[in-house]
């Protein structure tokens, strides 16, 4: 599956997979609202084609494919080491949303 990765603006090192869309607009429009509050503005870095042998860096493509077939995205979490460093998301340090 053909993805687009976005970095969000409001957590360092947290990024939204979603399906390849020549214009993403429209699917971002879409997403729960709660979910754009979490990521702030979102900002294209790449498109990659992801299937379950892919090795991603920091996830599983697995659950990457999961996430866009279930929910339409998938919220890619910072690291642990980074999500220390910010109190307001230890209530919930696990790798997706």
């Amino acid at each position: 599956m053909k993805c687009s990765v976005f970095r969000c603006s409001r957590k360092e090192e947290m990024y939204l997979y979603l399906p390849y869309q020549e214009d993403n607009t429209e699917l971002i429009e879409t997403l729960p609202d709660d979910l754009l509050e979490l990521t702030g503005c979102l900002e294209k870095v790449l498109e990659l084609e992801i299937t379950a042998e892919r090795k991603l860096a920091r996830v599983k493509a697995e659950d990457v494919l999961c996430g866009l077939h279930d929910k339409g995205y998938y919220l890619q979490m910072p690291p642990n080491a980074v999500l220390i460093k910010d109190e307001s998301m230890l209530h919930n340090p696990s790798d997706s949303f």
